[in-house]
C-alpha cells in the first residue's frame, strides 16, 4: 500500500515512510492510494472470529509486507490487550466504552498500535527519533505512556495551559525519562500550529529526525478502524446495521469509522457530536467550511476550530456534500445540555457518563427521536474519572478512582511553560 499527499504535492510512500514523516512535506495528511474491502465472510460470520484477527485482517491491507506477519499479529495483539465492552445503557442506545486502556481513553489504541510499529521500524536505525505531538486531552497521555522509555524515542507533548484536566495533566507530566511536556499559553489550535510549522521547517528537519504521534499520522489514525469492527462483532441486531455517534474534535476517530464502513463494516449511519467549536455541523448544515478560533468547554478534547482530519473525510466522499450528508450528520451540544444529561443519565439508568460521552449520548438520542425504530452506538471515549472535577459536583457523589489513576494523583508533575511562539519550541527541540 502506497499513501498520497493530500495537497497532491509530494511524491506516494510506504506505510513505514508515512509513520515516520507524519506529514508531508507538502504539509498534506496521507491518504491511502485504495481502501481495502474486507472479505465478506469476516463480516457475516464476525462472531465466530477472535478479536486480535479482527484487528489482524483489518490493518493488514494498509501495512502489506512491511512488517512480517507474525510481528504484526503480536503489534495487533498487545493494541487492545484490554476490553472493550459494548453496553447497553437504554432503548436502542448502546455505549462502546473504549477507556478500559491504560490511560482510561480511546486513543491508547491508536498510540499503542503506533509506538509499537515505531518501535520495529526504528530497530537499528541510527539517532534519537523525536515524537511531536499536539493535544487537547487525551492524546498526550496515550501518547506519553505508549512511547515511554521506548528506546531512541523522545517524545514532546504541547498541551494548552489549564485547558486539559487535572487527571489529564497528570498523566501527561509525570512520566519524565523521554517524555518532555510543554505547557504552551493558548489553546489547542496553537499547539497544532507549532506542530505543524515543526513539520514544514526543512532547517528542523535537516537536523532532527521528527514524526508525528496525532491522528494525522496514519499509524494513528488507521488502527481506530479495530474497536468499530468490535462494535458490530457484538451488536445483537444483525438485521439492521447499527448508528454510530462519536463524540468529534479533530475528526480522526469518526474518519476511521467511516473508512470501515466503506471497507464493509455495515452501519446505518455516522453522527459527528460536537460541542459548541462545531465547524463541521455548521459546514454539514450551511455548506460553508469556516475555521475558528476554539472555545473552551465541559468537553475539552473535543475543542478544536480547525479539524485537521476532516480533509481526508472530504477524500473519501470526492469532495461531494450531498454524498456526505447521506451519511454524516452533525450536532452541537453546549455545556449546559452536557451537564444535565450526565445529570440525567445517571439517575434514570445508573450509568455514569463523562463529558465527551454524554455529548454523544445526547446527539444519538436526538437522531433516533427524529429516525423512530432505529437504534445505535455512542463512544464512550474516556473513562469519567477523568474529569472527576466536573462530574462529582453534577451527580453528588464521587467517581471510584482507578488504580492506575490513583498511583499519579499525588505525584509531582514537570511541565515547560512555553509561549504559542515557533522560535521557542525549536530552540527547544534542537535541545533535546
Amino acid at each position: 500500500m502506497k499513501y498520497f499527499s493530500l495537497n497532491n504535492q509530494s511524491p506516494s510512500v510506504t506505510f513505514k515512510e508515512a509513520t515516520f514523516r507524519g506529514q508531508a512535506p507538502d504539509k498534506g495528511l496521507y491518504f491511502p492510494e485504495s481502501i481495502p474491502v474486507i472479505e465478506r465472510d469476516l463480516i457475516e460470520n464476525i462472531g465466530s472470529y477472535a478479536d486480535d484477527e479482527i484487528a489482524y485482517q483489518v490493518i493488514k491491507p494498509y501495512i502489506g509486507d512491511e512488517i512480517p506477519a507474525a510481528e504484526l499479529r503480536r503489534i495487533v495483539r498487545e493494541t487492545i490487550a484490554f476490553p472493550i465492552p459494548l453496553v447497553n445503557i437504554s432503548k436502542g442506545i448502546y455505549s462502546l466504552e473504549l477507556y478500559h486502556g491504560p490511560t482510561l481513553a480511546f486513543k491508547d489504541v491508536g498510540a499503542r498500535f503506533m509506538s509499537r510499529c515505531l518501535g520495529y521500524f526504528s530497530s537499528g536505525k541510527k539517532g534519537k527519533t523525536i515524537v511531536l505531538v499536539a493535544t487537547s486531552g487525551d492524546t498526550g497521555g496515550a501518547v506519553a505512556n505508549g512511547f515511554h522509555n521506548v528506546d531512541s524515542v523522545e517524545v514532546v507533548i504541547l498541551f494548552p495551559s489549564g485547558k486539559v484536566s487535572a487527571v489529564q495533566e497528570k498523566q501527561l507530566t509525570t512520566l519524565g525519562n523521554n517524555i518532555h511536556a510543554l505547557e504552551i499559553t493558548g489553546n489547542f489550535d496553537d499547539c497544532q500550529l507549532l506542530v505543524k510549522q515543526a513539520f514544514a521547517d526543512a532547517d528542523l528537519n535537516r537536523k532532527l529526525f521528527l514524526t508525528s504521534a496525532n491522528s494525522i499520522n496514519v499509524a494513528r489514525w488507521l488502527p481506530q478502524q479495530f474497536y468499530y469492527f468490535l462494535a458490530y462483532k457484538q451488536w445483537q441486531h444483525k438485521e439492521q446495521a447499527p448508528v454510530f455517534s462519536v463524540p468529534s474534535g479533530n475528526f480522526g476517530n469518526i474518519c476511521a469509522g467511516i473508512l470501515a464502513h466503506i471497507s464493509g463494516m455495515p452501519a446505518t449511519h455516522f453522527i459527528a457530536a460536537c460541542n459548541v467549536n462545531d465547524v463541521v455541523p455548521q459546514y454539514l448544515l450551511k455548506g460553508l467550511y469556516e475555521p475558528r478560533k476554539a472555545i473552551p468547554t465541559l468537553s475539552n478534547a473535543m475543542d478544536v476550530g480547525d479539524p485537521s482530519n476532516f480533509v481526508r473525510i472530504l477524500q473519501i466522499f470526492d469532495q461531494d456534500l450531498p454524498r456526505l450528508r447521506e451519511l454524516l450528520s452533525g450536532f452541537t451540544i453546549t455545556d449546559e445540555e452536557t451537564r444535565a444529561t450526565i445529570r440525567r443519565i445517571k439517575a434514570d439508568t445508573g450509568y455514569l457518563l463523562d463529558p465527551h460521552g454524554a455529548v454523544g449520548y445526547l446527539a444519538l438520542e436526538r437522531w433516533l427521536q427524529m429516525h423512530p425504530g432505529m437504534a445505535g452506538i455512542f463512544l464512550e471515549t474516556a473513562h469519567p474519572v477523568k474529569f472527576f472535577d466536573v462530574v462529582e459536583p453534577l451527580i453528588g457523589e464521587s467517581v471510584p478512582i482507578p488504580s492506575g489513576i490513583a498511583s499519579i494523583l499525588h505525584k509531582p508533575g514537570e511541565s515547560r511553560l512555553m509561549k504559542s511562539d515557533y522560535d521557542n519550541l525549536k530552540e527547544f527541540l534542537l535541545g533535546i
